[in-house]
């Protein structure tokens, strides 16, 4: 069906079912994979410049080449063909309401929530600036309600697949009688026209000028803050005049500049929800960690503290600094804790899913981690540790995010977050320094429960 290319750009592979006499109707513009702009010639789905790279085996059954940056999403070279319908906004405008959570806004989420609507009713840009738990996702609520009312098509992307997976069924629950597409790079799901789409931000790629609406959650996260034909997919998505939101729990240095001189349009909100202070880590020194883990685990301060929360049935996640390292310690805690429970996860297992959804049934005693569930996960009642924190893969961002993983439910607002080093890094000083900055200010606006 031809619906597959209304508001996407795509190739005729990467659609399921759409026949090739369908791609004759007048309605479906044509183009070329590369165009030209100011002399440089560059890939439309993704817009780098093109290297030459001979490419014999292409089939137009000419020499050829191809792009590079956005192979991963199929091949996209000079002869290719890119097909596209215009966005129709094809659904049925309401007066009545869409929403139907049944939660309430703290007085902060109620004014950052307000932000939000009018940026989306007057088509402008913001910037969300809330600490892990301040429930960002509730306060978009009002906004999208208002957008879908208008007839308009929403698109709520993240950089992390973890995140996209464990936001969809909420915004499903919250908007049951709106159709909602989940889009991945691993979904075995059809693409469906659906007035909501979640998606990560490479999916992005696929869109042309179809959101009236478009929110990215998590705008400092990798690959998305470092890489800027994402930033292009982003803008080649939505509509012109239309809203376009940002959401962030820890913003990049030059963006938290930028707002302090007032260049970007902010709202920032420094307090969780449930009015409990961010847990604030405590770095503990744990000599040679990389070798002493290993060879000597018993007497480590790090076994000590898993050892302590084993003890007291306290659940907790362990985060680590590559795969191969984990790996190797996984083995290590199976001989020491063989009645325990626990799994490792990580970016290339084909179990993650499963994996954190048994961590999140209660189901695991612990589970060790990369930085891939930095963020977008929530557990209840655990405390955090980061194993080799001064590691290079722990960046400030990183580091807050992780922080952010403890207390983040109304029934458990407190626990332990642990930063475990061979000697402090400038990241974990800003890491801690932005939390203690975020509870004074929170402290300051009487948002803080005095209990």
């Amino acid at each position: 069906m031809s619906e597959e290319l209304i508001g996407r750009e795509v190739m005729f592979s990467e659609c399921k079912n759409v026949k090739a006499d369908e791609l004759k109707k007048d309605d479906i513009y044509k183009s070329t994979g590369f165009y030209q702009e100011k002399g440089v010639e560059r890939c439309r789905r993704c817009n780098t410049a093109i290297v030459e790279i001979e490419h014999n085996e292409c089939t137009c059954g000419q020499p050829c080449t191809y792009c590079t940056n956005c192979l991963q999403m199929g091949k996209v070279s000079r002869c290719t063909t890119f097909y596209h319908i215009s966005e129709k906004n094809d659904f049925q405008k309401s007066i009545r309401p869409h929403l139907k959570w049944e939660g309430t806004l703290s007085d902060q989420q109620k004014q950052a929530s307000e932000d939000i609507l009018r940026s989306i009713k007057n088509n402008e840009h913001c910037l969300l600036w809330a600490v892990a738990g301040a429930g960002k996702t509730e306060m978009l609520f009002p906004g999208i309600e208002h957008a879908l009312k208008e007839k308009k098509r929403v698109g709520i992307a993240s950089p992390r697949v973890d995140v996209c997976l464990e936001l969809a069924p909420r915004i499903q629950q919250a908007f049951p009688s709106i159709s909602v597409s989940v889009l991945y790079g691993a979904s075995e799901e059809a693409y469906r026209y659906t007035q909501i789409v979640v998606a990560t931000t490479h999916q992005l790629y696929r869109f042309k000028e179809a959101f009236d609406l478009l929110v990215i959650d998590e705008i400092d996260a990798f690959p998305f803050r470092l890489d800027k034909s994402l930033h292009f997919a982003v803008e080649k998505a939505r509509k012109k005049g239309s809203s376009l939101i940002f959401l962030t729990a820890t913003p990049d240095r030059a963006d938290q500049k930028k707002i302090q001189q007032g260049k970007i349009n902010a709202c920032i909100l420094p307090a969780r929800y449930h009015g409990y202070p961010l847990p604030v880590p405590r770095m503990v020194r744990e000599r040679n960690w990389k070798k002493s883990l290993l060879k000597r685990v018993e007497v480590t301060k790090v076994y000590g503290e898993m050892k302590k929360r084993l003890e007291q049935k306290r659940r907790f996640m362990v985060f680590l600094p590559n795969i191969n390292w984990m790996t190797r310690f996984s083995q290590v805690l199976a001989n020491r804790f063989p009645t325990k429970r626990f799994e490792s996860v990580h970016s290339q297992d084909d179990q993650r899913k499963e994996k954190v959804q048994m961590m999140r049934e209660k189901k695991l005693d612990f589970i060790l981690t990369t930085t891939i569930l930095e963020r977008g996960v929530t557990f209840e009642a655990i405390d955090v540790f980061v194993v080799g924190a001064d590691d290079r893969t722990f960046t400030e961002s990183a580091l807050v995010q992780i922080a952010g993983r403890v207390g983040r439910s109304p029934k458990y607002p407190t626990g332990d977050v642990f930063y475990f080093h061979d000697g402090s890094t400038k990241p974990i000083k800003r890491a801690i320094k932005q939390i203690k900055t975020m509870n004074k200010m929170a402290n300051q606006r009487g948002l803080l429960k005095n209990d």
